[in-house]
């Protein structure tokens, strides 16, 4: 795992002293090594930098940027099949010098070009240039596991693993990006490829950009979708079949992200997900698994005790630390500096205290995301459809008096007065919700803040943009929806929520059920063999149930909750009376102050209000604050 950073400047404004500032400030991605390449050619200057995290052959050997012949390379991530293209390159006559990755990937590409990335099983941001061609190649792994930003303005473009690299050129022009913002403020986090900065996006996941740096002609293309596997036609097996496959993937996928030359471990939480890869990756040897996992003292959050509990069974080397308070308030303020993009999950917080844990025994750590958006783990799942099957049953001729009835103030009153929990916004939400699909579904009931209320909140109307929640799939309802989960929430939010948090610390985070062989079968798999008679990630529970009773395994699922919220109401509380105070939304210019004032006001009375609402706000003023 490593922390990249590049330049191409057209107008040869730059210099290497900026490529090492650029690089240097992603040092907690790579606090191992440091390499520049710096060229000033005709037309332009091309600058490459490279932050290691040593985790395969700890020589230098494995030093970027790395050459040969007339490619540069540098790189993030692993691609965990390198072993068995090496013996393939060296059918071709290719030597090798050292034991790492990224001589296997550079001499891939030498080999086949861009089409080498349907060989690589991995997680991967890489940077290619080509001197004689004079282009530069970025790629993104297929799930994104790895981030890639790039920004292009006034002849200056600029590539990076995190936003920051690019405050660190003094031609970057920091202009907020309001559509980015408003995305941000519906959903807690920007989709793919929005970001919250103007000229400046993410590269997909499974794309390709080449520019030419000659011209700065820039080409995108797209090499894989998770949407082409669920178009595919269906498989015609049977459930022992299936399993018997899905567990063959499994373990493989597991085994590959066990290879390293440093101390690896497992983030385990006792849910489905995580218990089944530490249960597949302990039957397959005999020393103990380092697992470890967080709790909190705060019962209805905590899920440690179950962790420990498939611990001991399984036999693994556990270790697990309770989170408090004291322990939030000391994260808080350096989120805004480890997600330089607002972010609005608040398990950002015990995801750094369990990378925290976990470094001072490992370098490299598992975890079991994508689980839920595989598998069909998601308890809104079973409700979109529920939802649909619902209004499917009200005559369409009187949608329209009913979403009346829905927003009129006197059915509020009456809600409220029943004790229905922020009764005047799931009223609303509910409205919205009347003729929709279950795409729409899923979209609405994604989002913390609606259209609706963006146009009374932000003082600047955002446009209309399109995002995955967009995306035209031709296949069942499920499929519809952890397709675009697959692309959305999982991506830009559980994603980029592991990557930062394990890199702060200098952590690799390696994920094994998104490994793209096992998407490419599932999908295709029968919807009964993911939801059956409401039960959830039926294919994974009973994979599970081989390794671990389920009398330890069934139980209500929690996910990753934090009682950030409860805490809100002591300590925290002093957070928002001072970055949601009428003085300084004011000065933003960015939001509606009277707006701002109820939210907050009825918060700190008391009163109903969507609380999530609070923190993204509280977020995006301390990323302003931080950033702008």
């Amino acid at each position: 795992m490593c922390g990249i950073a590049g330049l191409i400047d057209f107008n040869s404004k730059s210099n290497t002293n900026t490529l090492q500032k650029m690089t240097d400030v992603l040092y907690h991605r790579g606090p191992d090594d440091s390499g520049y390449f710096f060229e000033d050619f005709k037309i332009s200057q091309v600058g490459l930098g490279h932050r290691r995290l040593s985790i395969l052959d700890l020589s230098t050997h494995g030093h970027q940027p790395m050459t040969y012949g007339h490619l540069t390379m540098i790189y993030n991530g692993e691609v965990y099949n390198y072993k068995e293209i090496k013996i393939e390159l060296e059918k071709y006559g290719y030597t090798f010098e050292s034991n790492s990755d990224t001589e296997v990937i550079l001499k891939a590409y030498h080999q086949w070009g861009i089409d080498a990335v349907h060989k690589f099983n991995g997680m991967f941001a890489i940077a290619i240039f080509d001197s004689n061609k004079q282009i530069l190649t970025l790629v993104r792994d297929r799930a994104g596991v790895k981030p890639l930003y790039w920004y292009y303005k006034n002849g200056l473009f600029m590539f990076a693993s995190e936003l920051k690299s690019f405050h660190e050129h003094p031609d970057f022009q920091k202009e907020l990006n309001h559509d980015g913002l408003a995305l941000f403020l519906q959903y807690g986090y920007i989709p793919q490829p929005y970001t919250i900065f103007e000229h400046t996006h993410k590269l997909q996941a499974g794309h390709s950009l080449e520019i030419n740096t000659q011209s700065s002609h820039i080409n995108i293309t797209k090499y894989w979708d998770v949407i082409d596997c669920y178009n595919r036609p269906k498989l015609n097996i049977s459930e022992e079949e299936a399993i018997i496959e899905t567990e063959k993937l499994l373990k493989t996928a597991c085994e590959y992200r066990m290879v390293a030359d440093v101390p690896v471990g497992m983030f385990l939480s006792g849910g489905y997900d995580s218990s089944a890869v530490t249960a597949l990756l302990q039957s397959e040897r005999s020393e103990k698994l380092k697992t470890f996992s967080i709790g909190f003292h705060e019962e209805k959050y905590n899920e440690a005790h179950h962790a420990k509990k498939v611990a001991e069974y399984l036999g693994t080397d556990h270790t697990e630390y309770y989170c408090t308070q004291q322990d939030a308030l000391n994260i808080l303020p350096k989120l805004p500096e480890i997600w330089d993009e607002p972010f609005g999950d608040a398990s950002a917080i015990p995801t750094t205290l369990v990378s925290q844990l976990a470094r001072k025994d490992v370098t490299v750590s598992l975890s079991a995301d994508g689980g839920d958006e595989v598998f069909a783990g998601y308890d809104k799942y079973t409700s979109i459809n529920n939802k649909k099957e619902i209004f499917s049953k009200i005559p369409r001729i009187f949608h329209s008096l009913v979403k009346k009835s829905l927003n009129n103030p006197t059915v509020h009153f009456a809600a409220r007065k029943a004790g229905i929990f922020n009764a005047d916004d799931r009223l609303k939400r509910f409205a919205l919700m009347l003729d929709q699909n279950e795409k729409g579904l899923l979209k609405i009931g994604s989002q913390v803040f609606t259209d609706i209320d963006l146009q009374i909140l932000l003082t600047l109307k955002p446009n209309r943009v399109i995002t995955e929640f967009d995306t035209e799939i031709t296949q069942n309802w499920l499929d519809n929806i952890l397709a675009i989960d697959y692309k959305t929430y999982q991506l830009d939010d559980i994603l980029t929520k592991v990557d930062r948090a394990t890199m702060s610390v200098s952590l690799e985070g390696r994920e094994p059920l998104l490994d793209h062989n096992i998407i490419n079968f599932v999908s295709r798999l029968d919807l009964k063999l993911k939801i059956r008679d409401g039960n959830k990630k039926y294919l994974l529970k009973e994979i599970t149930h081989k390794y671990l009773p389920k009398e330890i395994m069934d139980r209500p699922k929690m996910g990753f909750g934090v009682p950030i919220f409860d805490w809100f109401k002591d300590d925290l509380k002093q957070y928002i009376t001072y970055y949601l105070n009428d003085s300084r939304i004011s000065d933003g210019g960015i939001f509606s102050v009277l707006y701002i004032a109820n939210l907050r006001d009825r918060y700190l009375a008391g009163l109903d209000v969507n609380i999530n609402q609070i923190w993204f706000l509280l977020m995006f003023e301390m990323w302003r604050e931080k950033w702008m």
